[in-house]
């Protein structure tokens, strides 16, 4: 039965409500993006290297996709806001741990593990709380806002670490967090919780099977950047000749098949299953999901390659990198607010297209934009068209999805949806990345190869050297490099001038499959319905 809190409650406490869930997603989100700044800072004060940091971010991501489903399976058990306010301490003990921690492995418990546990019982509660405390006709804009306030988290993330770390510490950035988290507890106590009619049993082997395959398909996902997609470069693990990527995908989907059958036999047996398989059968939700998917893969691809291109490419600092960025979060913003706000009643369908083709020609204009001599004003307009494309989606996608089922099914539906985006921003991240590096050490070896100025020993050791990679580096990093290793001035300036160009092949070669991205997507908006939901209740 719906809850009839979005219709009961004053304004007031309405705004109270969002601003606690909304700030509740912004806090989940800037973990993924708020130390990317940072890494060697946090890497030399705990005693650890640059991929002791990044695996630690990675794990986090892990954490959350291993547990998403589960987490909102636990919502509809113990209550949604009670799991909501449960996460919430969760993760603010990970932040606190973080803040203090005095070593790798105390930074791994605090970041990835405590944080990663808190994430996914708060985010799949988020999107049942926004079902519960408000009608069908308001959760667009409601849906619309949290969406916006996770994004701008990770747009504005880089642009905060680079603050503390620049002139306080990195540590008052989870700091931060443990203040923040206390002020969104006080505002949960004005959320009005859907009741739990039943207390459904947890399947633990549902449980298992949906963790260890979301778990082992993400980690794949996230170690392809090292071991490559297909063919493993040099040192990396593989087997039959195939890098592990891709058999820890293969894995990880068979895993997953073996759950949603198991799903099944459950509900044959009439038992509670952790997800009913009848929903992924459901055309509206599995169109709104495909979506959620696609927008998360070009959105966290944007948020890789952007930064990119302003820190390493233009030698920016973090702040300003941050500050270039921040067009992007006031059209995402007016777009979430403002279109449930002026156009009610306008088909979703539209909505959903529009946002799509705004990001497909914001990636089309940037990867014309991009230039050797470009300056860092070339990213404004297509960053402004991203945020737009961005703000569309965010305002109709998460009632598409929960409209598409029974209200006692949001918090199943908000796991499965926040298991949905976090494989979505793995993969646009991974995906991104390889292209890159790919295009780049093509490039790069096609003009060392074509320079007259570099002798053929030269070519050849470049080739072996490089043969796993090109680095995506900066002038000052590569001129360093060089120096070290004694390399001539004709040598180094060719090496110079093929790295500049190399670099803009990269981010195009990137830019180009989140367009491609972009465009396939355009062919799952069919599913998404052409009326808005509206409340039953009288």
């Amino acid at each position: 039965m719906a809850s009839k809190a979005g219709t009961a409650v004053s304004p007031a406490t309405a705004r109270i409500v969002l601003l606690a869930l909304a700030a509740g997603q912004f806090l989940m989100a800037l973990d993924s993006s708020v130390m990317n700044v940072s890494i060697a800072t946090v890497a030399e004060d705990v005693g650890t290297t640059v991929t002791g940091i990044q695996g630690a971010i990675t794990a986090y991501t892990l954490v959350m996709a291993m547990f998403m489903i589960l987490g909102g399976k636990v919502g509809a058990l113990i209550g949604r806001r009670r799991a909501f306010m449960i996460g919430c301490v969760i993760y603010g003990c990970g932040s606190l741990t973080t803040a203090l921690a005095p070593n790798l492995a105390v930074l791994l418990l605090g970041w990835a593990f405590l944080e990663g546990i808190g994430a996914a019982l708060i985010l799949p509660a988020i999107v049942a709380l926004v079902a519960s405390n408000f009608a069908a006709e308001r959760r667009p804009a409601a849906y619309g806002l949290v969406a916006a306030a996770g994004a701008v988290a990770i747009a504005v993330g880089p642009l905060i670490g680079g603050v503390a770390t620049t002139y306080f510490s990195w540590r008052w950035v989870f700091a931060g967090e443990v203040v923040m988290v206390l002020g969104i507890l006080l505002l949960a106590a004005r959320i009005a919780d859907a009741p739990v009619s039943e207390r459904p049993r947890i399947d633990i082997v549902g449980a298992v099977l949906s963790a260890l395959g979301l778990g082992v398909f993400v980690y794949g996902v996230l170690r392809s950047d090292e071991w490559g997609w297909f063919r493993p470069k040099p040192d990396a693990p593989s087997w039959l000749g195939v890098t592990l990527v891709v058999w820890l995908m293969l894995a990880g989907l068979l895993l997953i098949w073996l759950f949603l059958r198991w799903e099944a036999r459950m509900v044959e047996r009439r038992r509670e299953p952790l997800v009913d398989p009848a929903m992924l059968r459901n055309r509206q939700l599995t169109g709104g999901l495909t979506m959620f998917f696609f927008q998360y893969l070009v959105q966290m691809g944007v948020f890789f390659v952007v930064p990119l291109y302003l820190s390493v490419a233009l030698g920016l600092s973090a702040l300003k990198t941050g500050a270039r960025i921040l067009p992007l979060s006031v059209t995402l913003l007016a777009a979430a607010v403002l279109i449930p706000r002026l156009f009610p009643d306008v088909s979703p369908r539209r909505v959903v297209r529009l946002g799509t083709l705004a990001l497909l020609a914001g990636a089309v204009i940037l990867m014309a934009a991009l230039d050797a001599d470009a300056g860092a004003e070339v990213v404004t307009v297509p960053l402004l068209l991203i945020g737009l494309g961005m703000g569309a989606l965010a305002s109709q996608l998460g009632s598409v999805t929960v409209s598409a089922v029974p209200e006692a099914q949001s918090s199943e539906v908000g796991g499965v949806q926040n298991a949905v985006t976090n494989l979505g921003a793995s993969i646009g991240t991974a995906l991104a990345g390889s292209i890159m590096i790919a295009a780049l050490s093509t490039s790069f070896l096609t003009s060392v190869e074509q320079n007259p100025a570099v002798p053929a020993e030269v070519k050849n050791q470049a080739a072996v050297e490089l043969q796993s990679g090109v680095p995506f580096l900066s002038d000052a990093q590569l001129k360093s490099a060089l120096g070290d290793a004694g390399t001539s001035t004709k040598v180094t300036q060719a090496a110079l001038d093929a790295n500049a160009d190399a670099r803009i092949d990269g981010l195009r070669a990137a830019l180009a499959i989140l367009a491609f991205s972009a465009l396939l997507a355009m062919f799952f908006t069919s599913r998404i319905p052409t009326t808005q939901p509206r409340s039953t209740e009288p």
